[in-house]
């Protein structure tokens, strides 16, 4: 196991324990070298010169004593001209070299990481922040690259629909009736769905999503998202049910925001669902919390797509993705509202054919 790093006050006060027995060292050699020399030199001359003994003895304890402070003064000076020295050099190579990496990261060139300097353990926090930032910054460069060209791609088909009947309505070439009403109708409708989703999903991920929060009975919420989605499920043939626990804890959460992210999950498995399937929400109690899953008898997700399907404009089959009518955003809605209440969702699925499961687990 690694030990934790000293941190850069620790070092400072070892350096100065180090001027402090350098300087202590010091005058104890010197002391011990100087001394005894001095004082039987001056006991010899007290036999044959003036003065006392007390007196040679006086000034042979002066002049030693001179003689071991200035060399023990002079020893910590040294001692700690060296010490800043060195210091004074990594902090200000890590210091210059963190300086070079900001500039270049706010230049745009993300892909730069800081070493450890390994002078205390709040640089190498730093570091590992700054690269961390770094790293995120990246991703989310990367990331609103492909967002950008996720929504032009959105957009592109209804727009083009739309001002392709607009133009044929222009020449004559179409007339304006319940046929192209419905197609006009139909493509407003997803351009105002993307756009309403877009707003949903990147005010959840801003961290200023205001939630209303209150307690609310689980029983509640799936009934109330059941009841929501029973007409399109009806419509699509798609046999909708609910099991809800009677040992149910109830929830702290924004009521209608939790209604938002079980309508978006039940919308999603009928869509995928084929006539005669089943979609089916259970709520049982998880810890102190409770977990509410969405089954589903559908067309189920391929491994390699499941870690991928909450993630915004991504999809497991383009085509028939947007022939079912999806904005591509929903889960990744669902993703967001779920975290912001501090709970956790995940997919899961057997494989294409095997219908899927997704699993929301929320704090009580």
């Amino acid at each position: 196991m690694n030990r934790p790093a000293a941190g850069i006050a620790a070092r400072l006060l070892v350096a100065m324990a180090l001027v402090l027995l350098s300087a202590g060292l010091a005058a104890w050699l010197v002391a011990g070298a100087v001394g005894p020399g001095l004082f039987h030199r001056h006991m010899a001359q007290a036999e044959s010169s003036p003065g006392t003994a007390v007196e040679h003895a006086e000034t042979a304890f002066a002049s030693a004593s001179a003689v071991t402070l200035a060399v023990s003064l002079a020893a910590a000076l040294v001692t700690a001209l060296v010490v800043s020295i060195v210091l004074a050099r990594r902090i200000g190579s890590s210091l210059r070299t963190l300086s070079s990496a900001a500039g270049n990261v706010a230049a745009g060139r993300l892909e730069v990481r800081l070493p450890q300097p390994h002078i205390g353990a709040e640089f190498d926090h730093l570091a590992d922040a700054f690269n961390a930032m770094a790293a995120r910054l990246r991703q989310d460069k990367a990331l609103r690259r492909r967002l950008m060209a996720d929504v032009a791609h959105e957009l592109r088909t209804p727009v083009a629909t739309i001002s392709a009947y607009v133009d044929a309505l222009e020449d004559g070439v179409e007339t304006l009736g319940p046929q192209t009403v419905e197609v006009l109708r139909a493509q407003t409708s997803r351009l105002t769905r993307l756009a309403t989703d877009l707003a949903a999903v990147t005010e959840a991920e801003s961290g200023h999503l205001h939630l209303d929060l209150q307690r609310v009975a689980p029983a509640v919420l799936v009934g109330s998202a059941v009841e929501a989605v029973a007409p399109r499920a009806h419509d699509s043939g798609v046999t909708l049910g609910a099991d809800v626990a009677p040992d149910v804890p109830t929830l702290l959460v924004d009521r209608d925001r939790l209604g938002q992210v079980l309508g978006n999950l039940l919308d999603n498995a009928i869509r995928h669902t084929p006539r005669s399937g089943s979609v089916r929400v259970t709520a049982r109690r998880h810890g102190s919390g409770v977990r509410i899953e969405v089954d589903d008898t559908g067309e189920g997700i391929a491994p390699e797509h499941v870690p991928h399907v909450f993630e915004r404009f991504y999809r497991v089959d383009t085509a028939r993705d947007r022939v079912h009518g999806g904005s591509g955003i929903g889960l990744a809605i669902v993703k967001a509202l779920v975290e912001a209440h501090g709970g956790t969702v995940s997919a899961h699925s057997a494989g294409p054919g095997q219908g899927s499961r997704f699993v929301v687990d929320l704090p009580g």
